[in-house]
């Protein structure tokens, strides 16, 4: 397939983590876990908890505020805001619109999405959809999670593995090669039972009896969900880059999402991809769902790991089942 030109690129990113960290060994004496049965299995050494008082739309306005200084971009052109979560401060409005408050984006367009973990570039895709049909020329595109929020804290199947975090991206029109290469999407709706919160919406509303069963937080069949998200990500890869027009020996950095150790090594085996050459911090942040790759890409950024013209692919998978992924030229 034949590479085609960028229409968008990443201006700049910004990232937010929260101060307080939680360690393994701070887990150990809450729940029947212990550090070593936690990095054998994840990788997972630390993650980053968000204060009480503080929600998604304020990690994600701290993440844009960066990335719009990073740019040189005013509040007020902007001309919408996508906002990846599956941790909204509240369920009307949407999260995007409280963050627009925030930030005095007074001219935006403002929504969210909901792909999870897959979310960021999802919003990518929307992103781009926007500036090439001329209804926006800059697009600020947020992933922000709370996910302490969701989690079930006497589970140690799944407590153990969550963080929060918020990244952005300034998004404008592309002036040469440098952008988005490819994007690719998925979804599979007949999986969502693997990896889900099962009450709590308008068809099991939140009462005293899903409080009691803790439905409303996140349960996952952990290795049915390893399997689909090695599959899907490989798949993922493989796609991305055939429609950029690469191959996996093109690659100069990978950013897989940072759900866990054993499905970014075996993302990488099958994108042919050398570990030395993927971007790893799910040791000290773990899984912040759709977070995770703009944390990272903006992380791998301001390390100096990108150079002009870096070819850089990024693999997510997530509950729905969704799947995504994307080619930049740095």
């Amino acid at each position: 397939m034949k590479a085609r030109q960028p229409i968008v690129e990443i201006a700049a990113t910004g990232r937010y983590l929260p101060e307080r960290v939680l360690t393994n060994a701070e887990l150990e004496r809450t729940v029947d876990t212990s550090d070593a049965w936690i990095l054998e299995r994840t990788g997972i050494r630390e993650r980053r908890i968000a204060c009480p008082e503080m929600g998604a739309a304020e990690m994600g306005a701290r993440a844009s505020r960066q990335a719009m200084e990073r740019a040189g971009v005013q509040p007020g052109e902007i001309d919408v805001i996508i906002v990846s979560t599956a941790t909204p401060d509240r369920l009307l409005p949407s999260t995007a619109c409280d963050m627009q408050a925030l930030l005095g984006a007074t001219n935006a367009a403002a929504y969210d999405i909901s792909a999870a973990c897959s979310g960021f570039i999802y919003a990518l895709g929307v992103a781009e959809g926007h500036l090439a049909a001329g209804r926006a020329e800059i697009a600020l595109v947020v992933a922000a999670e709370k996910m302490s929020g969701i989690v079930d804290w006497g589970d140690r199947s799944t407590c153990v593995l969550f963080g929060d975090g918020a990244g952005a991206a300034i998004v404008r029109r592309a002036s040469g090669q440098r952008g988005i290469a490819s994007i690719f999407i998925r979804s599979d709706g007949t999986l969502a039972e693997l990896l889900w919160r099962p009450a709590g919406g308008v068809r099991i509303p939140f009462d005293l009896t899903v409080l009691d069963e803790r439905s409303h937080l996140v349960k996952m069949a952990g290795r049915e969900v390893f399997r689909a998200a090695v599959r899907s990500m490989a798949e993922a890869a493989d796609q991305a880059l055939l429609r950029a027009g690469l191959t996996g020996e093109d690659v100069d950095l990978l950013i897989p999402h940072q759900a866990n150790l054993r499905i970014i090594e075996a993302t990488a085996r099958y994108a042919n991809v050398p570990m030395d050459k993927v971007y790893v911090n799910v040791d000290r942040y773990g899984n912040m769902s759709s977070a995770t790759i703009p944390i990272a890409l903006d992380e791998a950024a301001q390390e100096g790991r990108l150079e002009p013209g870096s070819n850089v692919l990024m693999v997510a998978f997530g509950a729905g089942f969704t799947w995504a992924s994307s080619v930049l030229r740095w």
